[in-house]
């Protein structure tokens, strides 16, 4: 209840100090600005990068969905735009899987951006919880060092 409630803090404050919309549920933070799509994922290249880390590799969710879309049949446009940045914080991974093995399920780390039709001037910036109920003192802590630097990653993206 601690770590949710810090969680909810941070993002609250996210979206007082800069009129951010943001939604958290059990597994996902999605924060939503007015911006265009090319400077957000730019801004969160550079913030990933600025960590010392390497992009590993980038999907093109949307463009698979349109063509997949028509090998189904399917047209219904789900976003205009929508990528995928995978990497990994040596650090970070070693420290979350020494606390347990099982929390390899967390890697790679994934930020997702995406605009949907909807709200075609709506940038999307979000990321999986890594949480698991019941875990561990050191693998709770672990995976709350993983979650700072994912809402960073996503706060430098949206300025």
């Amino acid at each position: 209840m601690k770590h949710w409630m810090s969680v909810w803090l941070a993002v609250f404050g996210l979206v007082c100090a800069t009129q951010i919309a943001a939604a958290s549920d059990d597994f996902a933070v999605v924060v939503s600005k007015k911006a265009n799509f090319d400077d957000v994922r730019e801004n969160a290249v550079m913030a990933i990068e600025s960590r010392g880390v390497k992009i590993d590799h980038e999907s093109f969710i949307a463009d698979m969905l349109v063509r997949t879309g028509r090998d189904l049949g399917l047209t219904k446009a789900v976003y205009l735009r929508g990528d995928q940045l995978q990497f990994c914080k040596a650090d970070l991974s070693r420290a979350m899987m020494e606390a347990d093995p099982r929390n390899m399920v967390f890697c790679p780390f994934i930020i997702n951006l995406y605009v949907t039709p909807d709200k075609p001037d709506i940038v999307n910036v979000a990321y999986r919880k890594p949480y698991v109920p019941g875990a561990s003192k050191a693998s709770k802590q672990a995976l709350a060092n993983v979650e700072k630097m994912l809402a960073d990653i996503v706060r430098e993206s949206l300025q």
